[in-house]
This record gives C-alpha cells, structure tokens and sequence, in this order.
C-alpha cells in the first residue's frame, strides 16, 4: 500500500474538480455576458466614433471600456430580472441551471455597469452625461422587457444612444450624420428585437420588421454620393444579402429556425456600422470585417441570446 499515492490521487482528483467547476463558472459569466455579442459594441462605438469627427483617437480605449462594460453589465442584470421566466422557458440559462446564483448575478451586473459608466465619464462631461441616459435605457429595458410590448423600442434606444456617445468623442461630437445613422441602427434593432420576441414569448411572426432591417440601407443611398456611392452599393449589398439570408430561417416552411435569425442579425449589425462609414472602407474597412467574422466565429462557442 503507497499512503503517498493515494494522497497523490486524492489531490488531482480534487484539483480537477476544483478546474471543472472553475471552468463552468468561467462559461457561465460568458453567457451571462452574451459576450459573442461584444464585436458589435465595438464596430457601434467606431462607426460613432468616425461619424463624430475621427481624431481623439487617444479616447478610444475607455470608449471601448466603457461600452463594453456597460453591454456585459446590462446584459447580467437582464438575466437576473429574467430568472422566474427563464426557468420555466429557458432552464439551460446560468441561473435556473445552477451554476450561478441570482444574488452573484446582481452584483457582478450592478459592478459592470458602474464602471463601464465612471469610464466614459473620464473621457470628459458630455460623455459621461449621455452615458448615464444610455445606463437609464439599459435599466429600464431590464426591469420591464417582459412586461411592456414596446420593449424592442427600448433596446433600439440603446444603440441609438450608444452612437451618440461614441460621436460625442470625436471633434465635432453630435452631429445630424450621427444622430441619423444612430436612428437607423435603432430601428434595425428594433427590427431584430421583434424576431427575438417572437422566439421567446412564441408570438406570431410579423413582416414589418423586416422593413426597419433594410432601413440603413435606404438612408445609405441618400447619405453617401459621389465617390462614395459605389461603396455604398456594395456594402448595401452585403448588408441585404446577409439579412436575407438570416431571416429566410424563419419563414423556411421546413425547419422554422428563429435563433439562427436572430443570431445571423445580431452579427449583421457589424455591416449596418460598416455601411454607416462607407466613407471610411479604405480607411479601416478590414475592422468592420475582422469583427463581423469575429461575431460570428464567438457565436459557436457562446450563444448571442
């Protein structure tokens, strides 16, 4: 008998539990987090940040930062007000599974938020402000998404502000080609919230979403001229194409797919931003793509809803 080997055994036995478990909190805060989620915070904060007048570049990290933390943050607290429906409709969710507590959940959310919102305070006072309305629509949204039906407008506000504080980094701050581009991107996640509450509350789906989808698009043709136009064009084209392609998986008659409809969407938004600077494609085009196939390569391994 080898006391020495079992103690051995004993210790890799419960270093490995304590790395398993590890590991499934790790994943959990990532779902939480719907961190597959993050590259179109980014690709919002530069398609604001370029519409805003492009040269307090040394700004961008806390805008990254803050908007991030301000997603990751929401996005906790969204599954915290959530646990009661969730684990009734959606118990493979971190909470009614068991691998985190609602109480962590609150807290970790409630952390997020506040530093996600002290850093864009420190980028200067007009970004802090509209910071703190982004944080006031991010809340509200949590609070009442599942009670309210023009939830889908509230999360519209959201980007829609989030592109008004990226904007306000820049040198001419708001302007009327962020507030525009801002209202378009609203209302494709508008458009998009509408498929995704179909996919939870089981709704009807409706057509008229997918007008605002194509709203960008429309804005584009009259936004960029000149040299700009045959940019346009082709990023309108992308950006339809690939809306197509998303939302045929929910009238396929076959295999109604509504979560792939909405992930294909969610990824999308990274070519509504890079159809919102398409002024900019030879600038840093290869970004907009880089975090498009970043979205959609993070949606394999941690889902976007």
């Amino acid at each position: 008998m080898d006391p020495g080997g079992t103690v051995t055994t004993r210790a890799g036995i419960c270093f490995l539990m304590f790395s398993s478990t590890f590991l499934r909190y790790i994943r959990a805060l990532l779902i939480l987090g719907r961190v597959s989620n993050l590259p179109t915070v980014w690709s919002n904060c530069l398609a604001g940040w370029w519409l805003g007048g492009d040269h307090r570049s040394n700004a961008l990290p806390w805008l990254f930062a803050g908007a991030s933390l301000l997603y990751i943050g929401g996005m906790f607290l969204n599954d915290a007000c959530d646990a009661v429906f969730d684990r009734e409709h959606r118990p493979e969710r971190p909470i009614p599974s068991g691998h985190i507590g609602r109480g962590a959940v609150w807290w970790w959310g409630v952390a997020w938020v506040v530093i996600g919102a002290t850093c864009l305070f420190w980028i200067g006072q007009i970004t802090g402000l509209l910071g703190l309305i982004l944080t006031f629509f991010i809340l509200v949204y949590d609070l009442t998404h599942k009670r309210i039906t023009f939830a889908p407008l509230l999360m519209g506000s959201c980007r829609f502000v989030l592109y008004l504080v990226a904007a306000s980094v820049g040198i001419e701050q708001v302007n009327g080609w962020a507030v525009w581009c801002g209202l378009v991107m609203g209302g494709y996640i508008v458009g998009l919230s509408c498929f995704a509450r179909v996919e939870s509350l089981r709704g009807p789906v409706r057509f008229w979403p997918m007008v605002l989808i194509v709203s960008p698009i429309v804005l584009a043709w009259f936004m960029n001229g000149g040299t700009y136009r045959g940019n346009a064009i082709i990023l309108s084209l992308i950006v339809m194409l690939w809306a197509i392609k998303s939302i045929r998986y929910t009238f396929d008659p076959q295999a109604r797919d509504i979560g792939s409809t909405v992930s294909g969407l969610l990824a999308g938004i990274v070519l509504v931003d890079w159809l919102a600077v398409a002024d900019a494609s030879r600038n840093f085009g290869f970004v907009f793509v880089a975090l498009f196939g970043l979205a959609w390569l993070l949606q394999k391994v941690v889902p976007a809803t």
